[in-house]
């Protein structure tokens, strides 16, 4: 086994500074290559009839542990050849630095950056264009299903532990077999956003047509201090999105899914910028039509709806980012 597949994040985070890309082939059956520091791709040398090209993407926030603790073991068992891949998959590790300190981000929030537009730099904006580089290769050219999940775990406690974002779509369906391998991590409850954003999930489904989703698989906690068990059923189906040719999901509708629609996206635009609940309100919690939820300067902002319910409340993120978002109970037809 190679050494760098051994502890591909100890690996990576050694080589930051010194990387050198890296070709090679495990048991003759499995191509590896690791382009930029943190980025390992796996391709099988026999291509299914009905490929897959999937994307786990994992520490985009530093501080979020346990997706980076579950890909890290998958590469490991890819590379000890106790796994073994049947479609191309590529690990991503994000934001290194943020890794090494265990923060969120060091300058900027990598997951607010990625857009084809994005200018200027930085530590993490030089990362979002390496990034989004490599994934542009990854897919470019390829026949077959673009799967992209975007691992993370949430900065505050959930009524609904596990859940994800499934990004704005133009118009485009929502995919029921996508919810159904949701339900079956253990990730039954499911955001529809309604808005263009610069999140990691969106950029892949909007500029790569990407099947993807930011995933929240539970709480931020240090390394070592996970609970691996709570993501048991996470791992297991990620493990066999990549190998197996086909997958046996749950029927859509013995699915326990939960679906809410974006109501209102909160953006702080002043320094005042203040939350009026406490600061541990689990995400989901709801209010009644009318409550005060934040203010700022000149503004107040309310529940416009009873059930209205507050997700990824932060009154610490910058100027003109999102400061909360507020969802509702939707059902997909």
């Amino acid at each position: 086994m190679q050494a760098s597949l051994q502890n591909f994040l100890q690996y990576s985070l050694d080589h930051q500074c010194d990387w050198s890309p890296q070709t090679f082939i495990i048991d003759q059956h499995t191509q590896v290559e690791m382009p930029i520091f943190g980025v390992v791709i796996f391709t099988p040398t026999n291509v299914s009839e009905h490929p897959k090209h999937v994307v786990y993407s994992s520490g985009v926030h530093g501080n979020e542990t346990a997706p980076i603790e579950i890909c890290n073991e998958l590469i490991h068992g890819i590379g000890s050849g106790a796994l073994k891949v049947v479609h191309r998959v590529m690990f991503i590790l994000g934001n290194l630095p943020a890794i090494a300190q265990q923060t969120r981000f060091i300058e900027d929030n990598l997951n607010r950056l990625f857009t084809p537009e994005l200018q200027g730099e930085g530590l993490e904006i030089d990362r979002a264009k390496a990034i989004m580089l490599e994934m542009a290769r990854f897919y470019e050219g390829v026949q077959g299903e673009r799967i992209h999940y975007d691992l993370h775990t949430a900065i505050r406690a959930s009524k609904n532990e596990k859940f994800a974002v499934y990004p704005f779509l133009h118009g485009k369906p929502h995919k029921k077999h996508q919810l159904q391998f949701m339900s079956d991590c253990g990730v039954n409850t499911v955001l529809l956003s309604q808005s263009v954003t610069t999140t990691f999930s969106y950029y892949s489904s909007r500029f790569h047509q990407a099947d993807s989703f930011t995933v929240e698989l539970g709480q931020v906690r240090p390394f070592g201090e996970n609970d691996m068990q709570k993501f048991a059923a996470a791992k297991q189906m990620l493990q066999n999105l990549i190998t197996q040719t086909e997958l046996e999901l749950t029927p859509y509708a013995q699915c326990p899914l939960e679906l809410f629609t974006v109501n209102q996206v909160i953006n702080k635009h002043h320094n005042d910028f203040t939350l009026h609940f406490a600061d541990d309100l689990a995400n989901f919690s709801d209010f009644k039509k009318g409550d005060l939820l934040a203010t700022e300067s000149g503004k107040e902002y309310r529940a416009l709806q009873d059930a209205e319910a507050i997700v990824f409340p932060n009154a610490n993120v910058a100027i003109g980012q999102r400061a909360m978002l507020t969802v509702v109970p939707y059902e997909l037809t």
